[in-house]
């Protein structure tokens, strides 16, 4: 029977997803971690001490008097060898892995693997998962990193914006990136596979490809603050600040970033991270036994027959139709209308 250690140890292999604060770089984040979750494995009821023969001399009142002779009787006592005390804890070291990265002062979700289940964060990598950010942003400055960190470089002004104005050029950018996954996914537009990737939502790039934004909306504007929610493939957070200077440029003024926040990175999403005060070896092991059972359900939702929606089965309708009649345009709008979200 395995020890309590070796059980607990066993209960923490899986991925979880925690939320970093910003001004903290990712490896303090694990390093925290991992010394939480190594005090809560040795913190396991230790096993009891193995025993060994050992013969010890007879008391002298046992020993008959003016007898010379040595008399050992058997027993059986602790072996120390193997106690915590001696030998240190059971545990001393457990491979924490860290997903997509966040810069220091980027915050929201991190995912995070132990154990074999580290694998599985390359696996979510090379799966081309989307991510959701928000971006704080402001007007009238640039600096030489795109965010409020780097050097002042410029001040603009910023009075003739308008949110009717930053959202037609918001519209803009998301088309121009709208057409680079369909580049980049090297799909055939008049295939049926290509239909079936886009009624699953899993138009995604064949390969290597520069980072893509999948949906951008404008959340709130307050001149010079406004916020975006991004949906994105591949990026980087120097990508992300880079969003914001290229807005500003578009409307004839500059912006930088002051803030992002990860919301979602896959099936992961910012309700179920823990906070630091939950970064603890039992609500690690909760996390991790959310995160399979919703899998599992994800899976039994999929193969059961005719749970499609009413919007899904019209787009197959639509799509079929498009098929037929050989109206690759159609087909082309079905596609980008599922892929986006539109």
């Amino acid at each position: 029977m395995a020890r309590p250690s070796v059980r607990v140890f066993h209960k923490l292999e899986g991925l979880f997803s925690i939320y970093k604060p910003p001004g903290v770089h990712w490896k303090l984040v694990r390093d925290t971690i991992e010394t939480n979750l190594l005090k809560g494995i040795n913190a396991a009821p230790p096993p009891a001490p193995r025993q060994r023969v050992q013969f010890l001399a007879e008391p002298t009142s046992v020993v008959a008097e003016g007898s010379n002779e040595l008399t050992l009787s058997a027993a059986s006592v602790p072996a120390l060898a193997h106690h915590p005390l001696v030998s240190g804890p059971e545990f001393q070291h457990i491979g924490v892995g860290v997903g997509h990265r966040l810069d220091v002062f980027s915050s929201g979700v991190l995912v995070l693997g132990v154990g074999q289940s580290n694998k599985a964060l390359t696996d979510l990598y090379r799966s081309h998962v989307t991510r959701d950010y928000t971006l704080e942003g402001e007007l009238g400055m640039a600096t030489d990193n795109f965010s409020h960190t780097g050097r002042l470089i410029e001040r603009t002004t910023y009075d003739h914006i308008t949110r009717d104005k930053l959202e037609r050029v918001l519209a803009m950018m998301q088309g121009s990136n709208q057409k680079a996954l369909l580049t980049y996914s090297k799909v055939d537009m008049s295939t049926q596979g290509a239909y079936e990737l886009a009624v699953k939502g899993e138009l995604r790039p064949d390969g290597k490809s520069p980072p893509i934004m999948t949906g951008l909306r404008l959340l709130h504007f307050q001149p010079p603050h406004f916020t975006l929610e991004v949906q994105c493939l591949n990026e980087t957070q120097r990508y992300l600040c880079r969003i914001l200077h290229e807005v500003g440029l578009e409307l004839r003024s500059t912006a930088l970033c002051k803030g992002v926040r990860r919301t979602r990175d896959g099936p992961f999403t910012i309700q179920h991270a823990l906070t630091h005060q939950h970064w603890t070896s039992p609500d690690v092991i909760q996390a991790i036994r959310q995160y399979r059972s919703s899998r599992k359900a994800s899976k039994a939702k999929h193969t059961q027959p005719g749970k499609d929606t009413g919007t899904a089965s019209q787009r197959q309708e639509m799509a079929e139709e498009a098929a037929v009649t050989g109206d690759s345009h159609r087909l082309h709008s079905v596609l980008t209308s599922k892929a986006f979200g539109s």
